[in-house]
């Protein structure tokens, strides 16, 4: 089957000489057509280069960029059969909402009852009808993101780019957007290739993931694989909270040389059969669980008690003795060191 989007060795270098910046070095990937996969990373990690390749905004220095099967390294962005949405959202204020949505159709001379229609039921799709009429300021900041959503869709592109579109939006509505943004993409069965640092938003949202470090990728898997068996020790600290061990402490609490321990499988027990027993140096209240920074013999280990459920995370203080209990299925060995 034809994937819907291929990198092969794509390099993107910036400038030339001792200036040059390799901001993505060698990415192979592909991702399959109906797929919600994600570009993970912190800031200039590679993950936007990334993007404006697959998009034609920036072209490769070197590899090829292919969508539906066809080279598009060189094409310009409005011969791909792609669109990006924006943090910015980027929505004509002169203009109503449902002239915002039909624009792309505008410019390709459909008659204006045309783009009228196919306007107003997108804006049905994405939850918004009977809008079309106002302006980009008398809606929500949300209501805003779901109207660039419609517009960037109006044109039934293979491929959706989105550039951390949900940034500019507070927790709550990120969250809403979050479930919303998932429910639209399976409904359609378009390929969406969404873009973020948030762990907790590719973790929720994708498919699949992959995960960007100093322009490479170093890790393409589910979210439960990232998770539970991070490929490298960058993987394992960059998302979620993460026990990272080395050398002797962790081979006396693991029986690895390097290994990852979430601070979730970890529980609190009696002394008898605990694998670490320390004096609480910090309790964290979150509400759903409470995190505790335990100072063992060997390392200063992080665990993350649910609020019911758990023995005693309630009652913590700082000073107390504690004993830590965890399965041995819950370590997670790594490739390396510390370096």
């Amino acid at each position: 089957m034809t994937a819907a989007v291929e990198l092969e060795d794509v390099q993107c270098v910036f400038g030339s000489g001792a200036a040059a910046v390799r901001a993505v070095e060698g990415v192979n990937l592909r991702i399959e057509a109906g797929e919600f996969f994600t570009l993970l990373g912190p800031s200039g990690s590679g993950k936007t280069t990334c993007l404006r390749m697959i998009g034609g905004f920036t072209l490769p220095t070197a590899g090829r960029v292919r969508i539906g099967g066809e080279d598009m390294s060189l094409q310009p962005p409005y011969a791909r059969p792609v669109n990006t949405v924006f943090q910015d959202y980027a929505l004509f204020p002169h203009m109503s909402v449902r002239d915002n949505v039909a624009y792309p159709l505008m410019v390709r001379q459909v008659p204006r009852t045309e783009r009228a229609r196919r306007a107003d039921e997108l804006l049905a799709q994405v939850a918004l009808p009977g809008v079309g009429d106002r302006r980009p300021a008398q809606l929500s900041g949300g209501q805003r993101q779901r109207v660039a959503l419609a517009r960037a869709l109006i044109s039934q592109p293979r491929v959706l780019l989105l550039d951390e579109p949900l940034g500019a939006l507070d927790l709550k509505l990120r969250e809403q957007m979050q479930t919303e943004l998932k429910a639209l993409q399976r409904r359609l069965g378009i390929t969406f290739l969404f873009i973020t640092h948030d762990q907790h938003e590719a973790l929720s949202m994708s498919d699949r993931i992959g995960v960007f470090n100093q322009g490479r990728l170093e890790q393409v898997g589910t979210p439960q694989q990232v998770y539970n068996a991070p490929a490298t020790r960058f993987v394992a600290q960059f998302v979620g909270a993460a026990n990272l061990l080395d050398g002797a402490a962790a081979q006396r609490l693991t029986g690895h040389a390097s290994a990852l321990l979430r601070p979730e499988r970890i529980r609190l027990g009696s002394r008898e059969g605990a694998r670490a027993s320390g004096q609480v140096q910090e309790v964290q209240y979150f509400g759903a669980f409470t995190r505790l920074k335990v100072q063992t013999a060997d390392a200063l280990l992080q665990a993350d008690l649910p609020e019911l459920g758990g023995p005693g995370a309630a009652a913590m203080a700082q000073g107390d003795q504690v004993h830590l209990h965890w399965d041995a299925q819950a370590v997670h060995a790594l490739a390396g060191a510390a370096a």
